[in-house]
């Protein structure tokens, strides 16, 4: 089977490399000339473990190719991937101008059948959307099928989350064009993962929801670190004993300074935005969003206390990445706390293992990047852990005690055992404990 992903951001380069690696011709298509100069240079844009491996190897063996030639791609493939960017409004809608352009480039380049898939993130009703344009400004009445197969890849865990997904969502009217994506996800059967399939308004609810969740469980686990602190209680205790019930499960249940990336923050904006179109007023998820504005100034609340004051300090930060194994800062919380620390007029001292260019496009002038954690920690008046890379987790921290001016670790991921910190002679903070 020949297809064709428009868009190569995240989840186009990576939907494109990991079909192609289950035997798929893929052509991955860009307007923008020079990712894909980048990409045809053997050079991934983006920071994903194994996804450059993957890459290398369908490329040279001749399935995954890449172009700016997007009617070509269309014309060449019996399906059509739709992975471009749907941003937020200002007033939390989603901007589907990109999934507009695409779908009349698909129109005017429609040589026969083809079923078109959304794999963007897209509110309910842009299947139908796509429809209407396509039908009424395709020059031939060749027949096409609109699909959504909407993507749930994890940042930094993007390529397994493809090849071992929980599940894999289709939704479309035609038994031919859920013929053709099974096809397509042929090689999923094998390890018996489960099919959802139903049509494309629901398969478009599947997608916000389930974000919406995971964003809810973050919040509550947030709401219950708070509570924590006020009556004594330890959130990590909490959230296990929570954890081993299999009604919730201990995913997301980890406290800290809140949700962020490019999916949860937007999604769950969207779809009170879905909601308020639609006449409900959702007010759980209002709660879930402004418990995560609020968690980030709680946040800036530990570090003043335990600094002490903030203007003319040094604060060493560890972490940059909205989490960790990605170089994603979109709606990080570390650039919000940053942003927060230089606008009382602190010093920063940052390090990250892969975020660190990103965060110099968006931070001040005066961030000051380290070489290494060590460095970041140097003669910083309190350390901050923003981001919990396991890079964090194996630091010698007595060596890290001889370098700060202050012993004083604000802990806003939970790396460190209270206890223990306390023992080696730490002012430790932490979240929830």
């Amino acid at each position: 089977m020949n297809i064709c992903i428009i868009g190569t951001g995240y989840v186009g380069l990576v939907t494109g490399a990991c079909f192609a690696d289950f035997g798929v011709n893929v052509v991955c298509v860009d307007k923008d000339a020079e990712k894909i100069h980048t990409l045809n240079r053997g050079e991934i844009p983006i920071y994903e473990p194994g996804l450059k491996e993957i890459v290398d190897k369908n490329v040279k063996e001749r399935r995954l190719a890449f172009t700016t030639d997007i009617g070509d791609g269309i014309r060449r493939s019996l399906a059509v991937l739709i992975a471009v960017g749907t941003p937020p409004r200002g007033d939390g809608s989603t901007d589907l101008s990109y999934i507009e352009e695409v779908s009349r480039t698909i129109a005017a380049n429609l040589n026969g059948y083809k079923v078109v898939v959304t794999k963007s993130t897209v509110p309910v009703g842009t299947g139908r959307f796509i429809e209407k344009i396509i039908a009424e400004e395709r020059k031939e009445t060749h027949l096409f099928d609109v699909a959504s197969n909407p993507e749930f890849l994890r940042e930094g865990s993007a390529v397994e989350d493809f090849m071992r997904p929980n599940r894999v969502v289709i939704g479309a009217r035609s038994g031919q064009a859920v013929a053709i994506l099974k096809d397509l996800h042929a090689p999923l059967y094998l390890i018996e993962t489960p099919f959802v399939i139903t049509d494309i308004e629901t398969a478009e609810l599947i997608k916000y929801a389930s974000n919406a969740f995971l964003a809810t469980k973050i919040s509550f686990i947030n709401e219950i670190a708070n509570l924590c602190e006020k009556t004594g209680a330890d959130v990590h205790v909490v959230a296990r004993a929570m954890g081993l019930d299999r009604r919730i499960g201990p995913k997301f249940l980890h406290p800290g300074p809140g949700y962020g990336g490019s999916c949860l923050p937007k999604d769950t904006t969207a779809l009170l935005n879905i909601a308020k179109n639609a006449g409900y007023d959702f007010k759980i998820m209002e709660a879930v969003i402004e418990v995560n504005r609020r968690q980030r100034g709680r946040m800036m609340e530990k570090i003043r206390k335990a600094a002490g004051k903030l203007r003319g300090a040094t604060i060493g930060v560890w972490g940059l990445t909205f989490k960790p194994n990605t170089d994603d800062i979109r709606e990080s919380p570390a650039i919000d706390i940053i942003n927060g620390l230089v606008g009382e007029g602190a010093k920063i001292k940052a390090y990250d293992p892969a975020g660190m260019k990103n965060a110099a496009s968006v931070l001040p002038d005066t961030v000051v990047y380290s070489q290494d954690p060590y460095e970041a920690a140097s003669g910083s008046d309190c350390l901050v852990i923003a981001t919990e890379w396991n890079l964090f987790r194996q630091i010698d921290m007595e060596r890290v005690k001889g370098l700060l001016k202050h012993p004083r670790v604000v802990d806003l991921r939970n790396v460190y055992d209270p206890e223990v910190m306390g023992k080696r002679g730490f002012e430790y903070t932490g979240v929830g404990r």
